[in-house]
């Protein structure tokens, strides 16, 4: 069975961006990102021991359609043909692919997610994410606050203001879903928001987590009651710092979408 054959069975799609929860036009840099958010999410370290061959089946996968995206004359031959070179270096079958992502991703800290955060917030970086997080999600604020990095609901009034005014001034447009938000649906994001934040506080202090401490331990603590679901705001912390960020780097640019 081919790769294409492979991610259709796994996940649902032969699609190898889709896979990775990528557009077809992301960056070298928005790939390394899918692949680590959703390599996190069937990492076999993190399976339950019923689970960890298909975890690491379905981690083969992702390794294989990432070092495809990643090389870019295997994916000019995808994009252009839709088809993957399965004798290519890119897939050769004796390659350890969990030692291929523990190059790629460092483990961090507690101290690496607050530093990360005071560089983050208010830069330039993160209203370009948020720019383009409306963009991509059209306007629903419920996925643009899962997937902007750093922010929790205290933050909505915040992010909404900086939407507003892009809006505004004409740099991105004004999508209704947005514009015309019920309260209910605010109320409701409010409440989940506050929930996780009694969640992810109850379980802190539950292991006590000190600054140093890996976000491992928190990590599986929080997926003990979610099983399959990796929490959405540590994978992409991890996605980002994986990467290395640092403050002053290089800045996203707002992805433009359908109007």
């Amino acid at each position: 069975m081919g790769l294409l054959e492979q991610c259709e069975a796994a996940f649902g799609s032969p699609d190898l961006y889709r896979v990775l929860g990528v557009r077809r036009e992301a960056s070298h840099e928005e790939i390394r990102r899918g692949y680590h958010r959703a390599s996190l999410r069937v990492h076999p370290d993190r399976a339950e021991p019923e689970d960890k061959e298909e975890a690491t089946r379905r981690f083969q996968i992702l390794g294989k359609a990432y070092a495809v995206l990643s090389d870019a004359e295997q994916r000019a031959v995808y994009d252009e043909q839709g088809r993957v070179d399965e004798e290519g270096e890119a897939l050769r079958g004796e390659r350890d692919w969990q030692e291929y992502w523990r190059l790629l991703f460092k483990k961090i800290t507690i101290k690496d997610i607050k530093d990360f955060e005071k560089s983050y917030k208010d830069s330039e970086e993160e209203l370009a994410d948020i720019k383009a997080a409306y963009m991509d999600f059209e306007g629903d604020m419920d996925r643009i606050m899962e997937s902007v990095l750093c922010v929790d609901y205290t933050d909505e009034p915040r992010i909404r203001k900086i939407i507003e005014d892009a809006i505004d001034s004409g740099e991105v447009p004004s999508y209704k879903s947005f514009v015309k938000e019920s309260k209910q649906k605010m109320i409701a994001r409010k409440r989940r928001a506050e929930k996780e934040a009694r969640e992810a506080e109850k379980a802190k202090d539950e292991l006590g987590l000190s600054g140093e401490n890996d976000l491992k331990a928190l990590i599986q603590s929080r997926n003990k009651d979610r099983k399959k679901e990796m929490d959405d705001f540590l994978a992409q912390l991890e996605a980002k710092y994986g990467n290395n960020a640092k403050k002053g780097g290089k800045k996203t640019p707002a992805k433009r979408g359908k109007k």
